[in-house]
């Protein structure tokens, strides 16, 4: 049998209930705000990633290709950081990052999830690899 300990306070004219209970529940409830207000967008970059769209993204399969556009060679390397970072499905990820629109390759990158993703990527599971080409410039 669960007990709730009260305890009454008279301030003036009123008289203020306080349970222990009401103490856990607002802990909790504020930890549960707390953890909630995060921003937990997939879609936006962090602020100093440049801005990048996804053109390309196998969903099923081993091994599957991600293609991503940029505008810059600024960087790369961030945008494939972030691009990685929300590839979380047990497969082998092969990123090409190339010069929007339709443009050059720039970058390529593989990342391994799981055990299937390092058979197909030959990294340790949660690791990921970054080349950019040599030279690597979008047209002005």
């Amino acid at each position: 049998m669960s007990h709730t300990r009260h305890t009454r306070t008279t301030v003036g004219d009123h008289t203020v209930k306080r349970t222990a209970t009401a103490a856990v529940l607002l802990a909790a409830a504020l930890a549960t705000l707390t953890a909630c207000s995060s921003d937990d967008s997939t879609d936006a970059a962090p602020k100093n990633t440049p801005a990048y769209e996804i053109t390309r993204q196998d969903d099923s399969g081993n091994q599957r290709i991600v293609t991503v556009e940029v505008k810059t060679t600024d960087g790369m390397q961030d945008v494939f950081e972030d691009v990685a970072g929300k590839l979380s499905e047990d497969a082998g990820y092969f990123v090409e990052i190339n010069c929007a629109p339709g443009g050059a390759r720039l970058a390529n990158g593989k990342k391994a999830v799981g055990n299937m993703g390092a058979a197909a990527t030959g990294l340790d599971d949660g690791k990921s690899e970054y080349e950019a080409q040599p030279n690597a410039k979008c047209p002005a």
